[in-house]
């Protein structure tokens, strides 16, 4: 099965991958095919035959809200196909709904036979996408049950419980286990087709995940549809104001990305136990909370959508760390990284039940938390989120690092990441040869954050709080890492910020684009700020589509590398708002257009990256080999896109305003 040409359908925490004759083979690796919800693979073997054989692909599936495909038996052209068969899939929450239509192509009734292999193997994500480890899993125990409307899978392992439940209307003649594998099963039909006539027949396939409540029954695929335009419409439906000179393709652009990100919704729970909705990072690996993903995405969105910062906000705050847990580099006042349901995060087999290793999620709580009070007037939430603002601030000086005139830090954690600022890739943080840089490590983005944050917070205190003493300190520590920031990460040799400081101080000396970050949170002056995005135009940065990760031309530089080379939409889309944000609007412009039309390439959709190759090189962006999409900060891209295209100003005298607009 070719894996570029697999469909997959997504929404309200849930997504299916299917080939293109709507079927499931099991696959393992870079991409897994299925029926998954919250974190395990639900349906692992999906194999429709037709009379005895697997039937021809006459269109393949496609579709976003549903899957369409059209099939036919084996025939020739003096024996045409005797049967079509017309398959239409969708999900909802914990749900896969599928229809087949089997139309009779002849003037006589016949009997059709249908079979399906059904099996579930409730595999963790983090298995499948493991190429060499294996988890021990002792006393797990996999069951099949058959009953009068199909069969029901089982996965238990202690007190860890999961099923699949698969029904048919009507119900199979026969359930027997199949000899492909040990728990799968063949449900057979003998469906009766008048001449020329037609016979229905629908599945549903629902996935009982442990700790999660029972999905809503959903009868067929077309209530499914219903069910994901009517979320879709509420999300999608009020207008962007584009502006009257907007590029060609931004409309459509911003429509795709809005349509993502409503499909990207999970569920999660807030403070006071409320439930809210909150954009997951992407799919297949990534359908869930993270901090970094999660609160980026939201400031994308703030200005349009701003209820997606709300959710983010909430469910942050009541995952915010309250102890020390090593194990999962939990600390009092850290803001979660990545928050997993699966069985090997409930057994402590990986550190992602709740894992905290991200250097930058805390301080981006508290810009996006005074972001939102700014942007909605919403006084309340930051009211009820001062004591998690408080302590996430707490936590940036006494873990964090700036203590005592520190900066923002992390050392590599043994047990999860090696880096924890967005390029959390192994060796993603080098030097000029390419040699990852050992920690504690302070890259430099993550200071441009905190800097954000404490000017930020300093506001909502003096504004909100009612504690001017309080304001005054964050105000003085500001400033204070403002004024050391230039002076230890500045190169005057390339006239560039450092990468990041390492653990013996030094300069790590690569020129990569986490420096135009620094443009957005405004911990440059102005003066800096320009040089540094002028020279992310040249050409050894920017391919004519994005700015690379580093600039090519550097020993540690490759355009497939996850981070060392490839360019990714969001990463641009923080620049984007810093080269507005200074004054640089021919910069901000061409960046934009490079973006819009690689999204034109994709389909109006931004994928998560794409190779660091320049458009001289190839007329068309050359994809990274192992994109998620949709993806969700990529999905906001086109709304910074706006932004920034709205409110790009003339280059001012003087350094610029404290304040970093989303």
């Amino acid at each position: 099965m070719n894996a570029t040409a697999d469909t997959t359908l997504v929404g309200a925490g849930t997504f299916a991958v299917l080939g293109t004759d709507g079927g499931v083979s099991g696959r393992r690796g870079t991409s897994p095919d299925g029926l998954f919800h919250r974190d395990a693979r639900h349906l692992s073997r999906w194999a429709l035959t037709v009379d005895g054989a697997a039937p021809a692909v006459l269109v393949p599936s496609s579709g976003e809200a549903s899957a369409l495909c059209v099939l036919t038996p084996p025939g020739t052209r003096d024996e045409p196909a005797a049967y079509t068969v017309f398959r239409e899939q969708a999900v909802a929450a914990g749900v896969l709904t599928e229809r087949l239509r089997l139309v009779n192509n002849r003037p006589a009734p016949s009997t059709a036979v249908l079979s399906l292999i059904a099996d579930a193997d409730f595999a963790d994500q983090f298995e499948l996408r493991s190429d060499k480890r294996r988890y021990e899993k002792a006393g797990a125990v996999r069951t099949a049950l058959a009953h009068a409307e199909g069969v029901t899978f089982t996965y238990e392992r202690g007190e860890w419980l999961s099923r699949t439940a698969v029904c048919a209307s009507p119900a199979p003649v026969s359930v027997e286990p199949s000899d492909a594998q040990a728990t799968a099963h063949q449900l057979d039909w003998h469906l009766e087709l008048p001449a020329h006539g037609a016979a229905e027949l629908l599945l549903t396939v629902t996935a009982y995940a442990h700790g999660a409540p029972a999905p809503a029954l959903v009868g067929s695929p077309a209530e499914a549809v219903a069910e994901h335009g009517a979320l879709t419409s509420a999300f999608t439906s009020t207008p962007l104001p584009l502006p009257a000179d907007a590029p060609e393709g931004l409309a459509a652009a911003c429509a795709r990305g809005l349509s993502d990100l409503a499909a990207l919704r999970v569920p999660a729970t807030g403070p006071d136990g409320e439930r809210v909705c909150v954009p997951a990072a992407g799919v297949p690996w990534f359908l869930t909370l993270f901090g970094r993903d999660s609160l980026f995405t939201s400031l994308f969105a703030l200005p349009y959508r701003p209820e997606l910062a709300e959710g983010t906000l909430r469910a942050l705050a009541a995952t915010q760390g309250t102890e020390y847990d090593t194990g999962r580099g939990e600390q009092p006042g850290r803001i979660v990284h990545e928050i997993r349901h699966g069985e090997l995060a409930h057994f402590r087999q990986v550190p992602y039940g709740r894992y905290y290793g991200s250097v930058d999620a805390t301080p981006l709580f508290l810009v996006l938390l005074e972001s939102y009070t700014e942007a909605t007037g919403d006084r309340e939430l930051a009211t009820r989120l001062e004591l998690q603002a408080r302590a996430a601030v707490t936590w940036m000086f006494r873990d964090g690092g700036l203590d005592d005139g520190g900066y923002l830090v992390y050392s590599p954690d043994p047990q999860g990441l090696v880096n924890q600022n967005w390029k959390d890739s192994d060796g993603a943080v080098c030097f000029l040869d390419g040699t990852q840089a050992e920690g504690p490590i302070a890259v430099a983005e993550a200071q441009g954050y905190a800097y954000d944050a404490l000017v930020r917070t300093a506001r909502l205190a003096r504004s909100l709080w009612d504690d001017a003493t309080y304001a005054d300190r964050l105000e003085s520590a500001a400033a204070d890492l403002r004024a050391r920031f230039l002076r230890d990460f500045w190169m005057p040799g390339p006239d560039f910020p450092a990468l990041a400081l390492d653990g013996a101080g030094r300069q790590v000396d690569s020129l990569a684009s986490d420096a135009g970050h620094l443009l957005w949170s405004g911990i440059l002056d102005e003066r800096h700020a320009q040089r540094v995005g002028r020279r992310l135009l040249e050409d050894d940065f920017f391919s004519g589509w994005a700015i690379r990760t580093l600039a090519s031309g550097q020993p540690g530089y490759h355009p497939l590398s996850y981070h060392r080379g490839t360019s990714w939409p969001h990463d641009n889309a923080v620049i984007l708002l810093g080269l507005a944000r200074c004054g640089l609007r021919d910069e901000t412009r061409t960046v934009a257009l490079g973006l819009l039309e690689a999204s034109a390439h994709h389909g109006h959709r931004l994928p998560e990256v794409m190779a660091g190759y320049s458009r001289a090189q190839h007329p068309r962006p050359v994809p990274y080999p192992h994109s998620c999409s949709p993806q969700a900060w990529a999905a906001a891209t086109p709304l910074a896109v706006l932004t920034a295209l709205r409110t790009a100003r003339p280059a001012e005298v003087g350094p610029p305003a404290p304040r970093a607009r989303p």
